[in-house]
């Protein structure tokens, strides 16, 4: 592993995500180390010949100034890293970004696949409307260890019971879907007791790492790599409008809204969980840019 400390001018930049006015990253790089994680490409602007999950760069920056410049802002912290990886513990870097940020009245929106993120609990908790969210796209944990190197599925679950119990908005994040892998209903029934949002997100094969993911696919998963090569090799959507389809049907029968465009922030905390679909992404984008993504 290749851990480096480097400083920089601001760790909160502007954000053209439809979800946020910042993003906010405190690392560089992820030491989860997925092996279909998009932030991989970033290795093209920060000059990383090592392979994604390798290394880690430690950002310092100056200390915030005018915090209650992110007043009523949404910032979204891990965009491209989690800020929770295991070097957090020993580098610190986002409970000092959360300690700089406290009292500045910011909205935290914050995506994780780990339970460290336990120990800054307190702390989130002073922030109004804050949101945490737990990627789960598996209950398989033989499956998991094959693709991320991050805690167990059972301790993020954990995580999110406590975190759901002490009234902080939480998200399962069922991302990416791996086509006839992950089981999404079996996710959802065992966690619609303990999140606000549970969000669907196709698995989007792109650049290096998509000869990875259908090696994998045509080593372990023979069967299924028809589909996969219909899917990413002939852009096929069928799969994802059938998906779409049957998660619509079935959040009808447990009696949970379905939507496409999320506006499930402003609801009340006791309310049902809302199933939200972004299969479609070009259709965020562009919806995005129009104001109707505003909050997602």
């Amino acid at each position: 592993m290749i851990i480096k400390e480097i400083e920089v001018k601001n760790v909160i930049t502007k954000s053209n995500l439809p979800v946020c006015e910042y993003s906010v990253n405190p690392y560089v790089g992820c030491t989860h180390a997925c092996k279909y994680y998009y932030a991989s490409f970033m290795k093209r602007f920060t000059n990383h010949p090592e392979p994604w999950g390798e290394f880690i760069d430690v950002k310092y920056w100056n200390t915030i100034k005018n915090p209650k410049k992110y007043e009523g802002k949404e910032l979204f912290i891990g965009s491209v890293t989690d800020p929770y990886n295991p070097q957090e513990e020993i580098y610190g870097r986002t409970r000092a970004l959360l300690t700089q940020l406290q009292g500045s009245g910011a909205k935290l929106s914050i995506a994780t696949k780990s339970d460290l993120i336990l120990r800054d609990l307190d702390l989130i908790k002073t922030f109004p409307d804050s949101r945490v969210s737990w990627s789960i796209n598996t209950l398989d944990e033989t499956f998991k260890n094959d693709m991320d190197k991050a805690v167990s599925i059972k301790r993020r679950l954990a995580a999110m019971k406590a975190f759901h119990q002490s009234g902080v908005r939480t998200t399962c994040f069922i991302s990416p879907i791996f086509p006839g892998i992950t089981d999404v209903k079996a996710i959802i029934e065992q966690t619609r007791e303990q999140c606000n949002l549970i969000w669907l997100e196709n698995l989007n094969l792109r650049g290096s790492y998509k000869a990875v993911i259908m090696d994998d696919i045509k080593e372990k998963y023979p069967a299924l790599l028809p589909l996969y090569q219909d899917i990413y090799n002939r852009n096929d959507r069928r799969y994802w409008e059938m998906l779409d389809a049957k998660m619509r049907e079935y959040a009808s029968e447990i009696g949970l809204d379905y939507v496409t465009n999320d506006d499930s922030m402003s609801r009340p905390f006791g309310a049902p969980p809302v199933i939200a679909n972004y299969f479609y992404h070009s259709e965020i984008k562009k919806s995005a840019r129009k104001g109707g993504a505003k909050n997602a």
